[in-house]
């Protein structure tokens, strides 16, 4: 593969910002457009730094950033809905002329790969129901809908959540 899973570094975290806004909006991810409060936590790539583990997708050759995704420990400030044996991540995005090289799943592995590392037995996500690519992609590295754990954040928005066992995970 000619991409590189990284630690994201201090230097891109204002570009890194920029990718989540971007496609967030080409992909219809944002109710209010460029306008949508969660414009700003998106830009947060710094502080999720602190916090969570912010990782990078970059092109092998020239370094480009190509796709991020914070990885998120159980019982930790980014945790939205992970049990205590569970990893999570959140904000996967990857940039549109980085599509279709397998950068999201590589970025989805490295999470898997994380929580693993760490004894957890279990990832979570949460999406939303119109997101069928990203479904597809989950559902062949074996997460499953799991309705019973789906919730809405703010009164304009659900969020679908999916789960797998990292045992039996792809």
């Amino acid at each position: 593969m000619d991409i590189v899973i990284r630690p994201a570094r201090p230097e891109e975290f204002e570009e890194i910002g920029e990718l989540l806004v971007s496609a967030y909006l080409a992909d219809g991810l944002l109710s209010f457009g460029d306008r949508d409060p969660y414009v700003h936590e998106l830009r947060k790539a710094a502080h999720r730094a602190e916090h969570a583990e912010l990782l990078t997708a970059a092109d092998a050759g020239s370094g480009a950033v190509l796709g991020t995704v914070t990885f998120v420990a159980p019982g930790t400030r980014y945790a939205e809905i992970s049990g205590p044996a569970e990893g999570e991540f959140r904000m996967l995005a990857v940039a549109p002329g980085g599509r279709g090289r397998g950068i999201g799943e590589a970025l989805v592995r490295a999470c898997m790969d994380r929580a693993r590392s760490l004894g957890l037995t279990g990832m979570v996500l949460s999406t939303q129901p119109h997101t069928l690519a990203a479904h597809r992609l989950y559902e062949r590295l074996g997460f499953r809908h799991i309705p019973e754990r789906d919730w809405d954040p703010v009164p304009t928005v659900t969020l679908w959540a999916f789960a797998c066992g990292l045992e039996e995970a792809a």
